[in-house]
C-alpha cells in the first residue's frame, strides 16, 4: 500500500520556524495554531507544508472541506467566476449564481413549504441574522441556546455559545436576553440512567428551564446544534430533539438548526437535522458549504425570511460571487461523487476503530458520531469518567509530528474528533488511523504517562 505521509524535517521544519519568529512580531497570540507548519499546498486530504512535509488532514479546517482540498471543480469554479467579475456587492448589481444557489438550497433544505434563502459571510453572521430575524418576525427578544453549544465569536453568538475559555472569558459584557438550556450529554448522564430514562429526564429539564429561567412566550427562537460541534460531537436522542420542536410549535417559537459544522454531507446526509425528523423554522449554513471560499446562509420559511423590510439585512461581501459558485459547485460534487453514502462508510470504519481502541486502552471511551462525524474522550479511567485534557495535548502533538493532523474539542478540552474529507481515499483513511492508533500507543503506554 503507497505510504502518503512524508515527515522530513522536525515539525515546525525550518522554513516554518522562520515564519513563526515573523508571525509573533506581527500576529497576535489570541489567534490559535493547531500544527506550527505553515501549507505549502493542499490536495484532497493531503496537506504539504513549506519544508515538504506532507499530512493527512483529518481537520478538515475545522470541518470546512468535506469535499476536500483544492477540489478541481471548485477551483474551475473560482478561475471560471474571477474572469467574469470578482465582486458587485450583491446589494448593488446582482447576479445570477446567488439565486441559483438560493434555488438549490432551499430545495435541500428539509421543510415541504415554500422557502427562502439569504447569504453572508461567516457562520457567526449566519447565526446573527437569523436571530435578528427570528427577533423581527416572533416580536420577541428572548434567545435560547443550550449547553456547551458553540455558534460563533461575535457578541451575540458568543454570549450563546456556552465554553467560557477561550471563547467568552474576558469579553463580557454580553449581549441581553440569551438564556441557556440543558442540552443531554449520555456518555455523562448520572449513574443508574437508562437512555430511556435519561431522555425523558432530560425532557423533564426542559420544560422546568421554561419555567425557571424563562417564560416561552418571550423567546423568539430555541437555537440547536443537532450535533454539537466544539462541544464535543455529543449526538442527542431523536426524541428529545423532537419534543424540543413541539414544545416550541405549542408556544409559537421558531426553530433553529445551526448546522455550520454539520452540514453538506458531514453526518450522511446534507443537513443532519435531517436524522431528527423535525423540519426547522430557520436553518444556519457555512463552513464546508463553499469548501473553503468564505459564505454563509439562512434558509427558513419563506414568511419568517420575508418579515425583514430592504437593507434590514445583508453585507457589503455577503454571498459573494466567487463564494456562491464555489458553493454550487460543492453541491453538484456531493450528488456526483454520492458524499452523503460515503460518510456514512467513513462513519461505519472510524467506529469500528474506535472501538477497537477502547476495548485495549483504559482512556479511551465515550465514542459516539453520526455519519462521518465522530469523536472519543480521553479519561483518566473508564470508572470515573474524569477527562485528560493533558494526554489529548500530547496524543495531538503526537499525531502531528507522525504526520497527521487533529483536532480537539469538548467542554473539558478531552475530546478528539475527525473531520477529514469526505473525498479521502480508503487508503488515506486507514493509514490515518493508523498514524492516530500509534499516537494512542504512544501516548497511553506505562513508559509514557
Amino acid at each position: 500500500m503507497k505510504q502518503f505521509v512524508q515527515i522530513k524535517t522536525s515539525i515546525p521544519g525550518p522554513r516554518s520556524k522562520e515564519l513563526l519568529d515573523r508571525r509573533k512580531r506581527v500576529v497576535p497570540q489570541g489567534i490559535s495554531n493547531n500544527c506550527a507548519a505553515f501549507v505549502h499546498k493542499a490536495e484532497g486530504a493531503l496537506v504539504e507544508d513549506i519544508d515538504g512535509n506532507i499530512f493527512i488532514d483529518f481537520a478538515g479546517a475545522i470541518g470546512t472541506i468535506n469535499v476536500g482540498h483544492s477540489h478541481p471543480k471548485v477551483v474551475q469554479a473560482i478561475k471560471d467566476q474571477a474572469d467574469h467579475f470578482v465582486h458587485t456587492g450583491f446589494n448593488v448589481m446582482m447576479y445570477e449564481s446567488y439565486i441559483e444557489l438560493a434555488e438549490k438550497l432551499t430545495t435541500l433544505a428539509p421543510g415541504s413549504f415554500p422557502k427562502q434563502a439569504a447569504f453572508f459571510n461567516s457562520g457567526a453572521e449566519a447565526v446573527e441574522n437569523a436571530v435578528k430575524i427570528a427577533r423581527k418576525y416572533t416580536k420577541r427578544q428572548g434567545i435560547v441556546s443550550f449547553t456547551r453549544g458553540f455558534h460563533g465569536r461575535t457578541l451575540m453568538t458568543m454570549t450563546m455559545t456556552s465554553k467560557v475559555k477561550p471563547y467568552k472569558y474576558g469579553f463580557g459584557p454580553f449581549a441581553p436576553e440569551v438564556y441557556k438550556a440543558p442540552y443531554p450529554y449520555d456518555y455523562r448522564k448520572p449513574n443508574g440512567m437508562n437512555e430511556k430514562q435519561y431522555t425523558e429526564y432530560m425532557i423533564q429539564q426542559f420544560e422546568q428551564f421554561l419555567l425557571a429561567e424563562v417564560a416561552p412566550e418571550t423567546i423568539a427562537a430555541v437555537v440547536m446544534e443537532p450535533v454539537q460541534g466544539e462541544g464535543g460531537f455529543i449526538v442527542p436522542n431523536r426524541e428529545f430533539v423532537q419534543r424540543v420542536y413541539t414544545i416550541c410549535k405549542e408556544h409559537g417559537i421558531l426553530f433553529i438548526a445551526d448546522e455550520i459544522q454539520t452540514g453538506f454531507g458531514r453526518t450522511g446526509r446534507y443537513f443532519a437535522i435531517e436524522h431528527f425528523g423535525v423540519e426547522p423554522d430557520l436553518l444556519t449554513i457555512s463552513k464546508s458549504m463553499a469548501a473553503g471560499v468564505p459564505i454563509s446562509g439562512v434558509i427558513g420559511r419563506e414568511e419568517i425570511m420575508n418579515v425583514s423590510q430592504p437593507g434590514e439585512i445583508g453585507g457589503t461581501y455577503a454571498g459573494s460571487p466567487l463564494g456562491c459558485q464555489a458553493a454550487l459547485a460543492v453541491l453538484n460534487i456531493i450528488e456526483e461523487e454520492q458524499l452523503n453514502a460515503r460518510a456514512e462508510r467513513i462513519g461505519r470504519t472510524v467506529m469500528n476503530k474506535f472501538q477497537q481502541w477502547s476495548d485495549r486502552f483504559e482512556q479511551v471511551d465515550g465514542i459516539r458520531g453520526l455519519g462521518a462525524m465522530c469523536a472519543f474522550e480521553i479519561v483518566k479511567d473508564k470508572t470515573s469518567k474524569q477527562p485528560d485534557k493533558e494526554l489529548i495535548g500530547s496524543i495531538i502533538r503526537e499525531a502531528t509530528n507522525r504526520g497527521l493532523l487533529l483536532l480537539s474539542a469538548g467542554i473539558f478540552g478531552n475530546v478528539i474528533r475527525l473531520l477529514m474529507p469526505l473525498t479521502i481515499s480508503d487508503d488515506q483513511l486507514h493509514e490515518g488511523l493508523l498514524i492516530l492508533e500509534e499516537s494512542l500507543e504512544a501516548v497511553l503506554t506505562p513508559q509514557y504517562i
